[in-house]
């Protein structure tokens, strides 16, 4: 007989009664508390909500002469631009304009709160020996678990929209710009911050002048890579109300329809490799002074 079959009736009973227990405790937690942390996220609501608004209310020139120039000043590169411009052109054409500019208003505000996180904890991480072997398991945790997994408490405890669909995105997609903070000011040469110290720098001194600016390629990918888990994550995240492209591509599945998902996909795939190869770029820029000449 399988093992499991002769466990004790009231062991399983015992195991059923724990799962209950853990399940009422965190339904009591979410109706004692969910609408204290609700109000506590609705600045990023605003936030967010406006910027969407802002997005989609400008006009197309102006969006399109702001994405050509950022995408330039990001890779120096002219072909990259127009490249960008006519991408974004052509996705407005089919008619997924506001779904764009709601994806790219989630996408740069979900990147902007790993950065805030994930750097201070690279840093600290990097720091200190033991605090980088507790929160080590937790990256590896947040990167392996099943992204459903997490979705469920964040949806109990904050209703669908967008707020939820947010910090699951963030929970996602911060892992790589914290691994790589670290990563990037321990691999900061020794020599140079004894350097450092000779010349009587303190530790603040030695983290932003020197450590830092050095850790800028590595924390640069970092931030490349939450980009682009933050993209990965936004079909999942219209499943809980989140509004942009991964939406049209949930109701595809849902009616079987191939062209609409078709399109916004390939709509998320252009922006995948926009953001990609003009943050690669970029990250090359900051380490051209290894190699001693501009990278093309």
């Amino acid at each position: 007989m399988d093992f499991w079959t002769e466990i004790p009736s009231l062991g399983k009973r015992d195991l059923r009664d724990l799962k209950k227990g853990i399940d009422g405790a965190f339904k009591k937690f979410s109706r004692t508390y969910g609408d204290g942390i609700e109000a506590f996220f609705d600045p990023l609501y605003f936030f967010l909500v406006r910027l969407e608004k802002l997005l989609i209310a400008a006009p197309w020139p102006l969006i399109l002469v702001l994405v050509g120039g950022l995408a330039y000043l990001g890779s120096r590169s002219v072909k990259l631009a127009i490249g960008s411009i006519l991408a974004f052109m052509v996705i407005g054409y089919f008619g997924m304009w506001k779904d764009m500019m709601a994806t790219i208003s989630l996408i740069s505000v979900a990147t902007i709160m790993c950065i805030a996180v994930g750097i201070p904890i690279g840093i600290i991480m990097s720091r200190y020996d033991r605090v980088q072997s507790a929160i080590t398991p937790i990256l590896d945790l947040m990167q392996t678990i099943p992204i459903f997994v997490y979705l469920l408490p964040v949806v109990m405890l904050l209703g669908i929209g967008r707020v939820p669909g947010l910090i699951a995105v963030c929970v996602y997609a911060v892992p790589p710009v914290i691994r790589l903070t670290n990563l990037g000011i321990r691999l900061v040469d020794k020599e140079i911050l004894e350097a450092a110290e000779a010349f009587g720098s303190d530790y603040r001194q030695k983290l932003f002048s020197v450590q830092l600016p050095l850790a800028l390629p590595n924390i640069f990918a970092g931030v490349n890579q939450t980009i682009m888990m933050a993209l990965a994550m936004v079909v999942i995240a219209s499943m809980i109300g989140v509004k942009g492209l991964g939406m049209p591509v949930l109701q595809s599945i849902q009616n079987q329809y191939l062209t609409l998902g078709l399109m916004n996909g390939l709509a998320i795939v252009a922006l995948a490799i926009i953001f990609d190869r003009v943050s690669q770029r970029y990250g090359k820029r900051l380490q051209a002074h290894r190699y001693g000449k501009e990278h093309e």
